[in-house]
């Protein structure tokens, strides 16, 4: 049985489900919400809003209420203006028939008198704080996003600077930077990982956490970092998150190939609304039935209750949860790289969860926001050599760990005559939990870490931001500051060691063109895999070495220019200069090179004294949907480097030179659609095994895999990856449901790259290795390439 199999019978099963003979009964949508003023959250009272290029249109009543009947179903670029806010325009807004679509509207007050300017509304998101390096991706974008199957860090990889990951993973990788440099935040809630499996000290995993059924949309910053958002070196990713229907009662399902889940919303009281989902997987049947070697199983939930008080004050709760098994499936056993897999990968056992309380509290010219929340994660591996159990000195791994934090944070936003000031503060109580025992190769010899460690730790923070715009908002102006200290060491405590500027500026100097510049200084704790290592001696050997924050420093300059038509062309450069970034004493070996595998990040002895450095140019046309087309190419071009163990600048893991994203979709009769996705990148690097250390009878039988050289770190490079994905939609609307079936194609023409080969020893018949001599295994090297062709069906039903 094979992948291609499930192809064929997929497309054969779709294709049918599209030709059934559906009657369409009703066809007609609902849009209402609220237009309020972001500042005040007081309703604007009779604002005009329109679905662009119909002749839907209405205006808000006194208490800021509209609504739009007799929608066709479809999705709609909806625009909002006003006397004295900017007009506003929001994307690709999804109509149904099966519920009406809530969306309440926030408008902006002008800063200055605008009359005799022409002022032309723009989808795309802008701030005086983050004038380059913010990108938005709507829920339209992220659900038939070809290849992307309805996961959020899959999509992201059509904007620019997100490198593509070749393997089974979602590491989002931001202009050359490691993927524990991303921070996460769910309607202002932080939350520590957005994927399953995720990797503990990084944050990639193989598949999506978040449910795309609660995502309103996506903002990405890959620079000019609000002074609010602290503890990020690459990217804060902000999701703002849909609210429940306020009616009554609503159901989605969804069976996909790989999970089923049900999403429930609606009103729990007048005041207040919920939504709330649960998914399983099952793919570890297709796993096993495809007679791979492990069988991953996934369960998540999610939920957000809105309760509102009054037109001033404003409660929000949020949830987010996971539970993952990783198990191996021993009877896949036959090939040399099932044998493979079985030798080196642990059993794993995964659970977190994320729960938050928002408050907001809207005053005449400010408006507070009081932030709580609690994240906890529970990570064990467990690994035996030949998976062999009975034998307790056959135990190789035994690795149980929890993260738990506690967090409060305090903002207040204020205008008056035309600035705008942002300032805060910010504590958590963080504890780290670790029983490691593992047995290891290093250069040095085989060394066994046995330790325990219960680590508490107080964080503060503190914030501002000011901005203005001058010249008929023609200019705008932004500085910011922030510090980070805590009671892990004396080298953390002193607040002044991690100031934190930064300051932007953009100038419109013709009507649609404008220039932008960026530069700041961030900061960012290292993982508590890193803060909570024990030493033979049971000292905290990071504490002792005097590890620090991770520092880097950003400049980014970047021309715009905004279509009249909902498109934007920009191109950025951008510079990044890292320093005291954790070395690993052990392997020599900067962490910044390590995060893309599954396993435990930074679990080791470290300085701070590693330094690197990453710079390039990225380029995006981007059109929002505009008479049934939409398009985004974005090429990139990075180099990163970080300096090896003598001290040069060599090419780091991320060093993805040449990347390129084109993307592009078209709306048609009959409600249907249809899209594609390419993408391309030069490979990136990889350290060859240290093959004779690797060949050791006694290291093997340890590591069940090879070990890198880090004398020739990132000396060669894996083959160029590139790959087109497909996607199709249909859709049925009835009188009181809705039902909407998929085929998304990822790497339709199954293009195969060249990956890093694989260590293996050779095995007799009863799979037993095979001596070279008294001390070493006969070995070779497996070619390894990635890329098949993955159909994923999918049939989401509303009601």
């Amino acid at each position: 049985m094979s992948i291609t199999f499930f192809f064929r019978k997929a497309t054969v099963f779709l294709f049918l489900l599209f030709l059934l003979p559906f009657s369409v009964l009703a066809q007609s949508g609902v849009v209402r919400g609220r237009i309020l003023n972001a500042l005040t959250n007081e309703p604007v009272a009779f604002a005009v809003i329109g679905l662009q290029g119909t002749s839907f249109a209405t205006t808000a009543n006194e208490n800021g209420f509209y609504e739009i009947t007799k929608v066709q179903p479809g999705v709609y670029n909806m625009e909002v203006s006003f006397v004295g806010f900017r007009k506003k325009v929001v994307p690709e807004v999804a109509v149904q028939n099966s519920r009406p679509t809530q969306l309440d509207i926030t408008l902006e007050e002008e800063a200055q008198n605008l009359e005799a300017v022409e002022v032309v509304a723009s989808p795309f998101v802008k701030t005086p704080e983050s004038p380059v390096s913010l990108r938005s991706l709507g829920i339209a974008e992220i659900q038939r996003n070809p290849g992307g199957n309805r996961d959020v860090s899959k999509v992201l990889q059509s904007l620019p600077g997100v490198a593509t990951s070749t393997s089974f993973r979602n590491d989002l990788i931001i202009r050359g930077g490691s993927p524990n440099e991303n921070r996460f935040y769910l309607d202002g809630i932080e939350v520590p990982n957005i994927n399953h499996f995720a990797t503990q000290g990084a944050s990639g995993g193989p598949v999506g956490l978040i449910n795309p059924n609660f995502v309103r949309n996506v903002d990405l910053y890959s620079g000019a970092f609000p002074a609010s958002r602290g503890n990020a070196l690459s990217s804060v990713l902000e999701f703002k998150l849909k609210e429940g229907r306020e009616d009554k009662l609503g159901y989605t399902i969804l069976a996909g190939s790989t999970d089923v889940g049900l999403t429930v919303d609606g009103p729990l009281s007048e005041k207040s609304s919920f939504i709330f989902s649960v998914r399983r997987s099952y793919l570890q049947f297709l796993f096993k039935a495809l007679d791979l070697s492990f069988l991953p199983t996934y369960n998540d939930f999610q939920f957000k209750n809105t309760i509102r008080l009054n037109s001033k004050n404003r409660i929000t709760l949020i949830g987010l949860g996971a539970l993952d098994d990783f198990k191996l499936n021993l009877q896949a056993n036959e090939t040399e790289y099932q044998k493979y897999l079985l030798a080196s990968l642990p059993v794993n056992t995964q659970w977190n969860y994320t729960a938050g309380a928002k408050y907001e509290h809207f005053s005449n010219r400010s408006n507070q926001t009081f932030v709580v929340s609690r994240n906890h994660l529970n990570n064990e591996a467990i690994k035996y050599r030949d998976n062999d159990e009975s034998l307790a000195e056959n135990l190789v791994l035994d690795y149980r760990s929890e993260e738990i934090e506690n967090k409060f944070r305090f903002e207040n936003y204020t205008t008056q005559k035309g600035w705008s000031t942002t300032a805060g503060l910010n504590y958590e109580f963080a504890t780290y939990r670790n029983r490691t025992f593992n047995k290891l190769s290093t250069p040095a010899g085989l060394q066994t870490v046995d330790y325990k460690t219960d680590l508490n730790i107080h964080k503060f923070g503190a914030f501002a931001q000011l901005s203005k715009t001058f010249l008929n908002d023609k200019l705008s102006l932004s500085g910011g500051l922030r510090t980070d200290f805590n009671s892990y060491s004396a080298a953390m405590q002193n607040p002044l060691e991690q100031l934190s500027p930064r300051f932007s500026v953009a100038y419109q100097f013709l009507p649609r063109w404008s220039l932008n510049l960026n530069t700041g200084r961030y900061y960012q704790l290292p993982p508590y895999t890193v803060l909570g290592f024990r030493n033979a001696e049971g000292d905290l050997e990071n504490k002792q070495n005097g590890v620090q924050y991770i520092a880097v420093e950003h400049l980014v300059a970047g021309l715009e220019y905004n279509t009249l038509q909902n498109g934007k062309i920009t191109v950025e450069g951008f510079y990044k200069n890292y320093s005291r970034y954790p070395f690993l004493l052990r392997d020599s070996v900067s962490l910044a090179n390590l995060g893309g595998d599954f396993g435990v990040v930074g679990n080791a002895p470290v300085k701070s004294v590693s330094e690197g450095r990453a710079y390039g140019v990225e380029t995006l046309v981007q059109q929002k949907l505009l008479k049934g087309y939409y398009g985004i190419l974005a090429y990139t071009f990075v180099r990163s480097e970080f300096k090896d163990r003598n001290d040069n600048y060599v090419p780091s893991s991320w060093d993805s030179r040449h990347i390129v994203s084109l993307t592009g979709g078209k709306q048609l009769p009959k409600n249907w659609e249809t899209g594609f996705k390419f993408r391309f990148t030069t490979g990136s690097p990889y350290t060859p095994f240290d093959l004779e250390r690797s060949a050791q009878r006694a290291v093997f039988d340890v590591t069940g895999r090879g070990l890198p050289d880090y004398r020739l770190l990132n000396s060669l490079r894996k083959g160029t990856f590139y790959q087109l994905d497909f996607r199709i939609d249909k859709k049925y609307f009835f009188e009181k449901w809705s039902l909407n079936f998929y085929l998304d194609v990822e790497n339709i023409l199954n293009t195969q790259t060249e990956d890093q080969p694989v260590f293996v020893v050779l095995r007799d018949d009863a799979g037993r290795p095979i001596p070279a001599d008294a001390a070493t295994y006969q070995y070779k090297l497996l070619e390894n390439t990635s890329g098949t062709r993955l159909p994923s069906i999918g049939v989401q039903i509303d009601f």
